[in-house]
């Protein structure tokens, strides 16, 4: 296979030191997000006790009001992004999901927490498409794996130190804290304000971030980018390619979301786990294993890239969903040992990271700079409106309705994972001969119009 020519592998991009750094905060953005986002997820059991929730009205606190606005306001925000300033995006986003955060810490019913579930949805959706288009603008096409590989270890991080986290207050706060303004204070609560600080701190460090000049023009547009008919018309013609692609990744939020709502409280029905037992454990689990494959996902990517492999990204996400991600996932909370549930969680988390990792990147290789912030929203829309809704909330109507029994829950949460894998892996296989031929056009047509 003929290698790929890299020599202008550095024209034209800014100095490769700055670059990293800016893929280290938005790596950090990610980081906090991803905390602000799940720390729902240890705080199931004592939320439930103190407001008498059912799982179906945890699931929709964990899924449907987070993705709600996070879903219908990104594409809005995706096409700002390929207008305007990113980092400024992204600083205001951060300010208001770190205080919508804090706010869930104040929620005395179900409503309450759900509002201000609702508010970190919109700030969070700022995000992705602005981080995606920066570091697309920061790299050449040849190292874009590996440096939004990197960005995507914040998935890992945020979920691992949200459980870490989580444990760590229900062990130690005790009873209650009080507060000058809020009352009394049960731990869960007094974790949401105490997590919400660190947005703060993303939104200044966002403005040492500079505005790269936008890379892969297919017309000189600057940074008007193309209008909403032009970009309607480009994903027309290419339908099956991106719907397979954005469906196909589902698979991986789908199972990732259900397991990083339910994998804990299975820890605690199943195996009789206290609550910081299971958040340190999963919680370490992913913080070990999620770098990993995002870094391996990205090197093994890079690698086959360079190589001539125009299909690299996606030819390592379905094999890595096919032989790893799914089979571990099914029959993770079937095993019959708390061993073979964390060997087989750890494989999951491996290659669920790998897996988002490279269909992400895989997304900023097969589209334009103009449109990479809409069409970014796009994809988070159609995954973050299956992941965080199907994922979560299937475990708990199948658990509740299906069974109805609360130790019902490892045959749940391996029907999920079982009926996302079956559909996800069917429709990448399917996007693999479309990825590749989509590729191969878009380079064809940069090279003719530089």
């Amino acid at each position: 296979m003929k290698e790929r020519d890299t020599t202008q592998a550095g024209a034209g991009y800014p100095p490769t030191a700055y670059a990293w750094y800016v893929v280290g905060v938005l790596t950090l953005a990610y980081i906090v997000s991803f905390l602000d986002r799940q720390i729902l997820a240890l705080l199931i059991q004592p939320i439930r006790q103190d407001l008498g929730l059912s799982d179906t009205q945890i699931s929709l606190l964990g899924g449907f009001a987070f993705a709600l606005f996070y879903t219908l306001l990104g594409i809005p925000i995706g096409r700002l992004a390929d207008r305007r300033s990113r980092r400024t995006i992204i600083a205001v986003g951060a300010t208001l999901w770190c205080m919508m955060t804090a706010a869930c810490g104040l929620a005395r019913n179900f409503w309450q927490l759900f509002l201000a579930r609702v508010g970190v949805g919109v700030g969070e959706a700022t995000l992705n498409p602005s981080a995606l288009s920066l570091i697309s603008d920061y790299f050449p096409r040849s190292q874009r794996g590996r440096a939004i590989g990197v960005y995507n270890m914040g998935i890992s991080l945020g979920v691992g130190l949200a459980n870490i986290v989580g444990a760590w207050a229900i062990d130690v706060l005790g009873d209650g804290t009080t507060g000058p303004f809020a009352g009394t204070l049960k731990p869960w609560q007094t974790v949401f304000v105490l997590v919400g600080l660190p947005g703060l701190v993303v939104a200044l460090l966002m403005l040492t971030v500079r505005e790269p000049r936008r890379q892969d023009l297919l017309q000189a547009s600057g940074e008007d980018g193309m209008s909403l008919a032009d970009t309607w018309r480009y994903l027309r013609k290419r339908w099956r390619t991106y719907a397979t692609h954005f469906i196909g990744m589902s698979v991986a939020t789908v199972i990732g979301y259900g397991f990083f709502l339910w994998v804990p409280t299975l820890f605690v029905r199943s195996w009789g786990w206290t609550i910081p037992e299971a958040g340190y454990t999963y919680g370490m689990t992913l913080l070990v294993t999620g770098p990993i494959g995002v870094l391996l996902g990205g090197w093994i990517a890079d690698r086959l890239y360079q190589r001539g492999y125009a299909d690299a990204l996606m030819r390592t996400c379905v094999a890595t969903g096919v032989f790893v991600f799914v089979p571990a996932s099914v029959l993770m909370p079937l095993m019959p040992s708390t061993n073979g549930v964390i060997a087989l969680l750890a494989l999951s988390n491996m290659g669920g990271a790998l897996m988002t990792a490279t269909g992400v990147a895989a997304l900023m290789m097969l589209t334009p700079n103009e449109m990479r912030g809409q069409v970014t929203a796009a994809f988070y829309f159609v995954i973050s409106a299956l992941g965080m809704t199907v994922g979560p909330t299937a475990v708990a109507l199948i658990t509740d309705y299906g069974f109805g029994d609360d130790a019902a829950l490892p045959y749940s949460i391996a029907w999920m994972a079982a009926g996302a894998g079956v559909v996800g892996l069917t429709s990448l296989v399917a996007n693999l001969r479309l990825y590749r031929a989509g590729v191969i056009e878009v380079e064809s047509r940069l090279r003719n119009a530089s």
